[in-house]
């Protein structure tokens, strides 16, 4: 059967349990936005989206600074990235609960005043204030990350392929954007890296902003779905097909973040210079952001998602492969490899989550399973493979290992692409 991608997802085929699974749409499912109102929306999305990211990226070109001015150690250091992945883990079951209680739109402004916040706190000249903004950030972004998918599924089902491109388009954008800016901005303007990073948070004031008319004009839902939406879905946690879409997300996740800390690393090891081997990563994540945007709207109509999830993990295969033979020769095409394999991956982990859910209330609960384990899992792999690096004394090992993890979600993505829907009432 052919996988429905982006403008048809709501146009699979009804299956049957021996054929493909179950299929538990609500009775009453809202129609969705359109016209003026779908694109103001789909600019707040964006707006949203483009939070996610820079507020924790920003600090890894400014590490040296912060670790000499505040006297921290490295391995201190090293938790101000690793904090926000076990905050959007160990906080994504707390989401679909919030959502609940006080509705999409409410949580979602809830996020951006949270982002604003830790912005806030970061500005204080402490170390534990430092920490503290930053699990504030990490867990406004934790909530955002879960309800998002949700909030496309409920109010673009008709267009969730394009809006979940945009969405995690966006996210590439942002971090891509902070990766790249910070720096010279902090240089430019002869700033404090205190004030460097509060920078940041001017653009969660312009998504809290443009979010807040949401408050009032929320999405119309009949009374039947609203009071199926009231309650949490039970049984998610047995069904295989969700621990298929949470293996995926969790393997790319693992792939993407474990590589995004060592990279630099490895190209100033095989004689890149530290700025050079810096740009080599934020130009990965520029391509990024045409794989994560081009993925979910091509699935269904050109190829099948899981057909692509196969090609994205073989680009990165190609794209370690390269940097474990020819590192200093090439970077540009294995940076572009990685890049396209990588943007590609990311999106389709939250396509799944949207397309494999049959309404609202079961990809908030999905986006919560998959995102609590996939980031939890991908906070340990920077970790790890720096101990394997240690170990073997070479980056040759924690490379293999790297493509090794690639044959598990290869398997994990071809069968979260079937056209299927998770169980759970």
């Amino acid at each position: 059967m052919r996988e429905a991608g982006g403008p048809a997802v709501t146009a699979e085929r009804p299956a049957t349990a021996a054929q493909e699974g179950p299929v538990a749409a609500p009775a009453e499912a809202p129609p969705g936005v359109t016209g003026r109102r779908a694109l103001h929306l789909g600019i707040g999305v964006v707006l949203l989206a483009l939070n996610l990211r820079p507020a924790l990226v920003a600090v890894s070109p400014l590490a040296g600074t912060i670790r000499d001015d505040s006297g921290m150690s490295a391995a201190a250091t090293s938790l101000l990235t690793a904090l926000p992945l076990l905050c959007f883990g160990l906080l994504a079951p707390l989401a679909p609960r919030l959502g609940r209680r006080w509705g999409m739109e409410r949580s979602l402004l809830g996020t951006m005043a949270l982002i604003c916040a830790g912005t806030a706190l970061r500005m204080l000249d402490s170390v534990v204030a430092l920490f503290a903004g930053t699990v504030v950030i990490g867990a406004g972004i934790a909530v955002a990350n879960v309800l998002l998918p949700g909030l496309i599924k409920r109010d673009f089902p008709a267009r969730a392929g394009l809006m979940t491109g945009l969405y995690s388009m966006s996210l590439f954008g942002g971090a891509a954007l902070a990766a790249g800016v910070t720096v010279p901005v902090q240089q430019a303007a002869g700033l404090s890296w205190q004030t460097t990073l509060a920078c940041w948070g001017s653009l969660a004031v312009l998504a809290l902003l443009v979010w807040l008319p949401r408050i009032r004009s929320r999405t119309r839902m009949p009374a039947a779905a609203a009071r199926q939406a009231a309650h949490p879905v039970r049984g998610l946690w047995r069904d295989p097909l969700a621990w298929q879409v949470t293996g995926y997300m969790g393997l790319q996740s693992l792939s993407y973040y474990a590589a995004a800390a060592w990279l630099p690393t490895m190209l100033t090891d095989a004689g890149l210079s530290p700025g050079d081997a810096g740009w080599m990563l934020s130009f990965s994540s520029l391509l990024g952001i045409t794989g994560s945007f081009l993925a979910p709207v091509v699935v269904g109509r050109r190829i099948r998602a899981g057909v692509l999830a196969t090609v994205g993990a073989l680009l990165c295969a190609a794209g370690f492969v390269g940097v474990l033979l020819a590192p200093a020769d090439g970077t540009y095409l294995w940076m572009v490899l990685l890049g396209l394999g990588q943007g590609a991956a990311i999106s389709l982990a939250l396509l799944f989550i949207v397309q494999r859910a049959p309404d609202a209330r079961h990809t908030a609960q999905l986006s919560s399973m998959a995102q609590c384990f996939g980031y939890i899992l991908a906070a340990t792999g920077p970790a790890v493979l720096g101990a394997v690096h240690d170990a073997s004394g070479s980056w040759t090992v924690p490379l293999a290992v790297l493509l090794a993890l690639l044959l598990p979600q290869i398997a994990m993505g071809r069968l979260a692409a079937r056209p299927r829907h998770v169980a759970g009432r």
